[in-house]
């Protein structure tokens, strides 16, 4: 099992696992957030359990947090060990011709999605555990919606989430099929696979910016 994860191919799984993974807490993320659009008490409730149940909390919170910090770090060492392998110029001036742009390009929508999941966790991530480990306030189940559409009051906040979802959305159309492909999808099933893809990779995205505009243009 080890030399095969120390393999190009094992790399390319490891990567792969990592993306499936992430993608399956966007869509867990974006239908708990979609709720603050249409029912207040909803999204509390959802978020309350979110927050304090301890499986969610103490075991698949850490493992998320790893699996973001993997597959960056695999992304970038996978980017830099194919830049290695572009030996000849030929191949350097003729890549338009067998890639997309998106595709040769993953690395820099992936360090502007960096930059956005820091921004994140300072707005959300850092203030939940300072409430909760080192302030130490009493629990209130009703406090996420406030909180909530408060980060979107500042337009400027507004557009660079944006701006980053839908740069997510162009790192997505790429990885989403990729990964799949990775992961030994059936080639009698591309054409399905491809239009999950184009459904999830811009309707997610999507979903999130608009959950961030209607909050800044209700509130």
């Amino acid at each position: 099992m080890q030399n095969f994860i120390s393999t190009s191919i094992g790399k390319k799984v490891a990567m792969a696992i990592s993306a499936i993974f992430l993608m399956v807490f966007l869509l867990q993320h974006f239908l708990i957030n979609i709720t603050s659009v249409f029912s207040e008490d909803l999204f509390n409730m959802l978020s309350h359990f979110m927050g304090t149940n301890p499986l969610v909390q103490f075991i698949l919170q850490p493992i998320l947090i790893a699996g973001v910090i993997f597959h960056f770090v695999m992304g970038f060492y996978l980017e830099i060990q194919n830049r290695r392998a572009s030996k000849y110029e030929y191949f350097k001036e003729r890549g338009g011709a067998n890639s997309t742009w998106m595709s040769r390009n993953m690395i820099w929508s992936g360090l502007v999605i960096l930059s956005f999941l820091v921004l994140h966790f300072i707005d959300f991530w850092f203030p939940e555990m300072n409430y909760k480990y080192i302030e130490f306030k009493p629990e209130d189940p009703n406090r996420y919606y406030e909180e909530l559409v408060h980060k979107f009051e500042d337009i400027r906040r507004v557009i660079f989430y944006c701006i980053s979802f839908i740069l997510l959305s162009l790192h997505l159309l790429h990885g989403f099929s990729s990964s799949l492909k990775s992961m030994g999808a059936n080639k009698s099933y591309a054409t399905s696979v491809k239009n999950l893809s184009v459904i999830y990779s811009i309707g997610v995205p999507l979903g999130f910016c608009f959950i961030a505009i209607f909050h800044h243009l209700t509130h």
